[in-house]
């Protein structure tokens, strides 16, 4: 990586930003709530009545899926024509009380100039359901999901590319806040700033490589483990 990312925000940097774009999970609430166990035990248990598997084959599958085309759900619609809704709904049939209200990044969202959008690989339900549990639901302009991505997930750029058309996004003027590096790739190639969102306790968290920062992510300009935080530290400029 030539140029390591900032870890500090510096306003001046969002100056122009007219749209701001959230990922959803492990983005919005942070990665030790971990609210996708819950939607992998289900997604499990679905691949297992699906194709009469155990249940370490079937999570085999699942993982295995999810790295190759971005979610399970693509995986499944290619390789066994499912239905996508019948499959969503099970996967986010999950408790959100862990979710707790988040004042603080409420009123962090709320004060950005502009647009702001929760664009997420998730159903518009399960981003409903997290986001009023955060008291943070009222913020958002819009949500585009996997159904309106035609059920193709990030990071395929077209997804993106349909996401902007739509909600007619000057890509030259946005930001996205991820916690994937690979979803982040995209929008850097068209132009938005990118932000990474890592776990606190980075080092003490499992995760599969992929899902790490390394030497060769350059396109991410901002890391932090702080949303509302680093979006204060914009304001406070």
């Amino acid at each position: 990586m030539d140029k390591k990312p900032k870890t500090s925000p510096e306003p001046a940097d969002f100056a122009h930003i007219r749209d701001w774009v959230f990922d959803l999970d492990n983005t919005l609430y942070p990665h030790h709530i971990n609210l996708f166990a819950q939607i992998d035990v289900n997604m499990t248990a679905y691949v297992q009545e699906l194709l009469q598997l155990g249940k370490e084959e079937a999570r085999a599958l699942q993982k295995r899926y999810y790295h190759e085309h971005g979610t399970t759900l693509q995986g499944l619609m290619l390789n066994y024509g499912i239905d996508p809704d019948g499959f969503l709904e099970r996967a986010h049939a999950i408790d959100y009380s862990a979710l707790l209200p988040n004042p603080e990044l409420g009123d962090a969202i709320k004060a950005l100039p502009g647009r702001k959008f929760i664009f997420t690989n998730g159903s518009v339900p399960h981003a409903e359901a997290a986001a009023r549990a955060l008291g943070i639901l009222e913020h958002f302009d819009d949500i585009f999901d996997i159904v309106a991505a035609d059920y193709v997930p990030k990071p395929a750029g077209a997804t993106y590319d349909k996401f902007a058309s739509l909600h007619r996004v000057d890509t030259q003027n946005a930001v996205m806040f991820e916690d994937l590096p690979r979803n982040l790739k995209v929008p850097k190639a068209l132009g938005m700033r990118t932000v990474l969102l890592v776990p606190h306790n980075l080092d003490a968290v499992l995760m599969e490589r992929w899902e790490k920062l390394t030497d060769e992510d350059d396109h991410i300009d901002y890391v932090t483990d702080d949303l509302a935080g680093f979006l204060n530290g914009l304001r406070a400029g």
